[in-house]
């Protein structure tokens, strides 16, 4: 812990390691809205839910999360409680090496992935002194270079001999379900502001528009509309705490096309008007009740 909090600041904290995080922040006064790329986070102190759609999970230091694909999250941090801040650190997982990885592994015999694609896992002892190995060459940064990418391999292979091997080896198989929805997933994000084509997913992703529909859902919680509605509203909602941007300038650049429907979605889903939301964000980040990177992402 002390050497985490040594090389972070409040919010999130790009490390030397390549592609590992720190996050550092007080409990919120309530939910926020988060996007979670393919990653996998460790809560060192304190505690945290998200919720997709209908299903909640909750994580600690005695578990650790894992996310196969960009999602859109509603998240609560919750301190540690007298006055100790929640900390966590996140790992992008590169396809690659999983990849690389597994090949080198006993080839185990499964079916294509089923259920959605995040999870929770209890901690094991093993992974915890890996990971505590990869933190501490933050004291020595000379070392990052060489044992950094030797220590990521040997925590990357902890957790494929985890539960959630599977879903990890889903993510290094180039023609899974999961890989499929990842590249429709990749399609929304690349055209945050064009109409939903289905048949584009479809072509993107490989998949019919039946098999699309049923691995999306089942994957990411949403639809493919869901999806880009809830990707626009927290970009949206970034152009407005950025500044410079009426609700109407934010709707009309991600997309919507009316202001109005913009404003009626961006109530249902943050719970006030674009204009009082964004003003009790910023009020919020300045007493310091919300981390300053609070819904960015990624927000471990």
């Amino acid at each position: 812990m002390d050497i985490v909090l040594r090389h972070a600041a409040a919010g999130i904290t790009e490390t030397l390691i390549p592609r590992l995080d720190i996050f550092v922040g007080q409990g919120s006064t309530g939910t926020a809205p988060c996007l979670y790329r393919s990653m996998i986070c460790f809560v060192l102190q304190g505690s945290k839910r998200v919720a997709i759609n209908d299903t909640l999970l909750s994580y600690d230091s005695a578990q650790y999360f894992i996310s196969a694909l960009d999602l859109p999250l509603i998240g609560e941090i919750l301190d540690a409680g007298e006055g100790r801040p929640y900390v966590a650190v996140s790992l992008v997982l590169e396809p690659a090496l999983l990849a690389e990885l597994a090949a080198t592994m006993p080839s185990i015999r499964e079916s294509d992935q089923k259920g959605m694609g995040v999870a929770v896992n209890p901690m094991t002892t093993p992974l915890r002194d890996t990971l505590l190995r990869l933190l501490s060459l933050l004291d020595s940064p000379a070392d990052i270079p060489v044992l950094g990418p030797m220590i990521e391999r040997e925590l990357l292979y902890r957790l494929l001999q985890g539960p959630q091997g599977r879903l990890l080896r889903q993510i290094a198989r180039p023609e899974g379900a999961l890989e499929r929805v990842r590249r429709a997933v990749s399609w929304i994000r690349d055209h945050p502001d064009a109409h939903l084509r289905i048949d584009a997913l479809c072509d993107a992703s490989g998949m019919s528009r039946a098999s699309l529909h049923r691995h999306f859902l089942a994957i990411t919680g949403f639809s493919p509309l869901q999806y880009q509605k809830h990707l626009r509203l927290q970009e949206a909602r970034q152009l407005l705490l950025a500044g410079g941007h009426t609700a109407s300038d934010a709707a009309f650049a991600v997309g919507y096309g009316s202001a109005s429907q913009f404003s009626r979605e961006y109530l249902r889903q943050f719970g006030a008007p674009p204009a009082r939301h964004v003003l009790e964000m910023r009020q919020a980040i300045e007493h310091q009740t919300v981390p300053a990177a609070a819904g960015q992402s990624p927000t471990p």
